[in-house]
């Protein structure tokens, strides 16, 4: 009998991988491996369940462990996967009961994720300081916020981990909150602290919230927030989160502010150390180097994920790009590929969206100059502002849109988009113009679709892609 296809981890990348294979090879047996309790759920929609638009944690599941198991894959719950030998091609695993066994496999995929950068910052683990990475610190922070007795997280779910929410159920709500940090995370707390109703302060470094968004989407952002009453603490790096038992206040290099919770939001790294015994090879960015199918340096084994690096659409060259979607597909395709019939993992422009308040935003590609310039391209970039519809339909509102190309070939490398409405889902045309290697006359000349209640006769793609033009030309 062969040996079993074996997934670790048990989120996007793995149960993707694990139901496709499963699906397509319904003889094959596959196991999977998780350290956790959650499995296959919505991390992106942890914010929204702190902020009380999500109801119950639950609701964030994509599967639950029965549904899995429905599907033909052997799902083993708090069980890590400790080493990896890829010569004998086994891997060690300690079981929720302290007992440790090696499993056989005939093709391994490692989908371990990433985890929460706080280590730079001291008194990140003061008591009241969160991440916001995984189920149970979104269970944690919407207890703390809740009132005593109010019992906001039903701590009767299976999974959740009753213990700790029930360490911040019965204190006090925070009145002063801080964020540390203006990226997705970042933003998006701080719309979830901003909805109870608490002071809320947001610490960015930079000189403006959300960077990968470029300048034009971040000042607007910052303008937003702070109308909406958030305050900002740009191009202020924190020093130190102080406090005796928990947190008290953030210290930061102009003063210092005091708080009753504090979430560090300053970035992820892969989680790759299971490898770092084995010949797989890791690229520059600290992530698992894989090839156009998902397959490493080492026979046999994949990875896919927040943990894995993908090909950038523009260079072609590798990237880190750890979104929901990236990890979903290449899952999928190397659950197909395992099964015998190889699908590229596809390529990825780093397209994201995001919710800051009542603005939406959107970027893909390069935005902006100096990361294209580094990326061998003569970058040429215009920022527009046009109407969502036309002009004379109500519900309209002022969309700004950034818009990179490269000077010798015209071609788009990327861009980025704000505005109250629907100025996020139209990133999805620069995705696919960028992804199709268009130039700016050719993006111009995309027939978008026009009617009043939705977009003007030129959307603000095609005059964005029509300033630029003049530009290049």
């Amino acid at each position: 009998m062969s040996a079993p296809f074996v997934v670790v981890g048990g989120d996007a990348a793995g149960l993707s991988a694990a139901s496709k294979f499963a699906r397509e090879n319904p003889d094959g047996d596959v196991v999977v491996f998780e350290r956790g309790r959650w499995v296959s759920y919505a991390h992106c929609g942890t914010p929204y369940y702190v902020k009380g638009e999500v109801d119950r944690l639950t609701d964030l599941l994509s599967l639950s462990p029965d549904e899995v198991e429905d599907r033909g894959i052997d799902l083993r719950r708090e069980h890590e996967v400790v080493a990896v030998d890829t010569d004998a091609r086994v891997v060690t695993v300690e079981g929720d009961g302290g007992e440790s066994f090696e499993q056989p496999y005939g093709d391994l995929l490692v989908g371990t994720g990433a985890r929460a950068v706080t280590d730079p910052i001291p008194g990140s683990r003061l008591d009241m300081v969160f991440t916001m990475h995984g189920l149970d610190s979104a269970a944690a922070v919407r207890a703390a916020l809740s009132s005593p007795g109010e019992r906001a997280v039903d701590t009767d779910v299976e999974y959740v981990d009753a213990e700790l929410v029930e360490a911040y159920a019965d204190r006090e709500p925070p009145e002063r909150v801080a964020v540390v940090g203006g990226g997705y995370v970042g933003i998006e707390m701080a719309e979830a602290f901003h909805a109870h109703g608490l002071e809320t302060h947001l610490f960015q470094r930079s000189s403006h919230p959300l960077p990968p968004f470029g300048e034009a989407v971040g000042e607007r952002v910052a303008e937003h927030l702070r109308e909406r009453g958030v305050e900002l603490h740009l191009d202020t790096a924190v020093s130190e989160l102080a406090g005796e038992d928990g947190v008290e206040a953030v210290v930061h290099e102009n003063g210092r502010v005091p708080v009753g919770l504090a979430l560090v939001g300053v970035g992820i790294e892969p989680n790759t150390e299971l490898l770092s015994e084995t010949a797989v090879e890791l690229g520059e960015s600290g992530a698992v180097a894989v090839d156009g199918y998902g397959r490493t340096s080492v026979e046999h084994v994949y990875a896919a994920g927040d943990c894995a690096e993908d090909r950038h659409a523009v260079t072609g060259e590798p990237t880190w790009v750890p979104l929901g979607l990236t990890a979903n597909r290449a899952g999928r395709a190397i659950g197909q590929t395992v099964a015998g019939d190889p699908e590229p993992v596809g390529d990825v422009a780093g397209t994201a969206v995001v919710k800051a308040l009542e603005l939406e935003c959107g970027r893909v590609g390069f935005v902006g100059d100096e990361a294209a310039r580094d990326a061998g391209f003569e970058p040429v970039s215009t920022t527009i502002t046009s109407g969502s519809r036309s002009g004379y339909y109500p519900g309209g509102d002022e969309t700004t849109v950034t818009l990179t190309a490269d000077r010798g070939t015209g071609r788009v490398l990327g861009g980025a988009l704000v505005g109250r409405d629907r100025a996020a889902i139209r990133i999805d045309t620069l995705s696919t113009a960028l992804e199709s290697d268009l130039t700016v006359a050719e993006l111009e000349r995309l027939d978008l679709a026009y009617a009043p209640p939705f977009s003007p006769v030129w959307d603000p793609v095609l005059v964005a892609a029509k300033v630029l033009r003049g530009e290049l030309d």
